[in-house]
């Protein structure tokens, strides 16, 4: 791979945080280590190929101002490889450790599925090549079920079963592709499995067909031997009306109503949280307590917009609270931090790829160390177990377990006198957040 894209930019370099050097790291040390792990390993980094190559940055009222010099604009092989070039260029200089794809940015679909797979084939070969040269590794694989006109009614859930057969062959290359080139995880992302309106919709239909794909593909990648992780990525709308994996809730249950459960875990992205009405913190709990988080899309919304803005992540709040779920599951086993964001439409230069990836490489190396400051100080984690302590208890251990039934429950409560409830102490845990936040100790 010939380095020519990014001329006059070097390797990004930890240069702490009084460096006056604009392309320089603050915040991310990759080999500081932090309970016991460098930052590099805890952060498992992921540029997303289709913002950082394929984002042209138009938006509904204004044309693509991004300048991308390596891209002719062409379906070409040709294009297609130099654009993989330029990525993996970036992705060295960068030093992000991983990327994440969808089928049909890094490969010009064809007149016919045959064709389509053919051009996809001739990539892979080329990016597999690519990840030789520099080490990189492939998160997480998946294939664009949206964007074609056959699935503007759907892909698993479309009222067509030749839509249904188109994304089904799709899925199946995409999964060997992924396999094939190493990928630790494949997603699934319901751009469109949702609806409009209920008034053409026969709802319990659809959802079924998407549970017998789930199921279809899922058997397909224990046929391939794909070892990786299926993930779901939770979305409440937009382009539809209502999504079926709305959030992290309705995606488990779903999981859990069609036998799916266990053979799934969840991709969780901050913007999606949001536009769901719900903060990152309680969708990745969520998941956590399910024992189904398997990685991040690490962006954020803009506050007040009902769109999918996917900015990328500078609120160190958002960071901390994000990696304090992170270190409390005892890490990524598979996933990793995925920058599933754009930059703005007005920062458009070729350098700016590199600004907006720092400064979220900086936002969560700082919300790692804080929240390595708050488990090590331990006062909130033991306000919590204090708050909850009497279900340790042997009456609260019988409760849990089902050892006692409602009427014994009822009888006991006669026998007791009301007790004054104790304080939350919301205030003070946030005081004791925001002084560990602060903190540089």
């Amino acid at each position: 791979m010939t380095l020519e894209h990014f001329p006059k930019i070097s390797q990004v370099q930890f240069c702490g945080s009084d460096s006056a050097q604009l392309l320089s790291f603050r915040q991310y040390n990759p080999s500081e280590m932090i309970d016991g792990r460098s930052m590099r390993d805890h952060l498992r980094f992921a540029a997303c190929y289709w913002h950082t190559m394929r984002n042209g940055l138009s938006d509904p009222f204004g044309l693509a101002t991004a300048q991308m010099p390596w891209d002719d604009g062409s379906d070409s092989i040709h294009n297609a490889k130099r654009r993989a070039d330029a990525f993996f260029e970036f992705l060295k200089k960068c030093q992000i450790g991983f990327w994440c794809f969808h089928d049909r940015d890094l490969a010009p679909e064809g007149k016919s599925t045959t064709e389509s797979e053919k051009n996809l084939d001739e990539l892979i070969a080329h990016v597999s090549i690519l990840q030789q040269q520099t080490g990189v590794k492939l998160l997480w694989g998946t294939a664009n079920l949206f964007s074609h006109p056959r699935y503007m009614h759907g892909a698993a859930t479309n009222p067509s079963v030749e839509s249904f057969l188109f994304a089904a062959a799709q899925v199946k290359k995409a999964l060997e592709v992924t396999h094939l080139l190493g990928g630790e995880s494949y997603v699934f992302w319901g751009g469109r499995e949702g609806y409009t309106t209920l008034l053409n919709t026969d709802l319990a239909q659809e959802r079924e067909h998407l549970a017998r794909f789930l199921h279809l593909a899922a058997d397909h990648a224990r046929v391939i031997g794909f070892t990786g992780q299926l993930l779901i990525e939770p979305k409440p709308h937009e382009p539809s009306t209502h999504q079926y994996d709305s959030d992290a809730e309705a995606t488990l249950n779903f999981l859990r109503e069609f036998g799916l459960f266990g053979k799934f875990k969840l991709n969780i992205e901050t913007n999606h949280a949001t536009l769901a009405g719900h903060s990152m913190e309680h969708e990745l709990s969520v998941a956590m307590s399910a024992n189904s988080l398997g990685s991040i899309d690490a962006n954020m919304g803009t506050p007040g917009l009902g769109w999918d803005t996917d900015r990328f992540p500078t609120d160190l709040y958002l960071t901390t609270h994000i990696m304090l779920a992170v270190l409390g599951m005892g890490g990524f086993q598979g996933g990793g931090l995925n920058f599933d964001a754009k930059r703005r439409r007005e920062s458009f230069e070729p350098i700016d790829l590199f600004h907006a990836h720092i400064v979220g490489m900086d936002a969560f190396a700082f919300g790692l160390k804080a929240a390595a400051r708050i488990r090590a100080d331990g006062r909130i984690m033991r306000f919590v177990q204090e708050r909850y302590s009497s279900w340790s208890t042997p009456l609260g251990i019988e409760i849990t377990t089902g050892e006692k039934t409602l009427a014994e429950c009822a009888l006991m409560a006669r026998q007791i006198s009301v007790s004054t409830p104790s304080s939350g102490r919301q205030e003070m845990l946030e005081g004791i957040l925001n002084e560990l936040i602060l903190s540089q100790r």
